[in-house]
């Protein structure tokens, strides 16, 4: 058995960090809606957690701010019957949202101007179309 969920390549999240909570599921349902604690609340404390690197903490911590409750991100799973599956499905969304979380910045975008023959060309278009509207023009408008 692993030690810790796997966020990236690079960052394991131990699993004593993660603290589980488990409830009834809602919606319909059949025979064992009732009685069956299916549905996953994953707890993860980001603001105290030692598994992520100041930068990438302080990265996630603000990409992630709308989603914590006093520094903790809470993952929810019921969509499956099974404890187990809902479990699972619970982490693979926690280790997506961090990865995504403590990904670089993209890019900024190099602004570029058109070229002088597609200003050109768009313009032409405009003229040819504009020639068209006012050829199907009755005389006398």
């Amino acid at each position: 058995m692993d030690d810790g969920l796997r966020v990236t390549r690079t960052v394991t999240l131990p699993r004593a960090e993660l603290t589980w909570r488990f409830s009834r599921s809602g919606g319909p349902g059949g025979q064992s809606v009732n009685t069956t604690d299916s549905r996953v609340e994953l707890r993860f404390n980001l603001a105290a957690t030692s598994a992520l690197p100041a930068h990438l903490k302080a990265r996630a911590l603000e990409r992630l701010a709308s989603r914590q409750v006093d520094g903790v991100l809470v993952v929810t799973a019921s969509e499956h019957r099974s404890q187990l599956q809902n479990r699972r499905a619970a982490e693979a969304r926690l280790a997506a949202l961090l990865a995504e979380a403590i990904a670089p910045p993209a890019r900024p975008r190099r602004p570029t101007r058109p070229l002088r023959r597609a200003v050109q060309a768009r313009l032409d278009a405009k003229r040819r179309r504009g020639q068209i509207k006012r050829e199907r023009r009755t005389p006398d408008e």
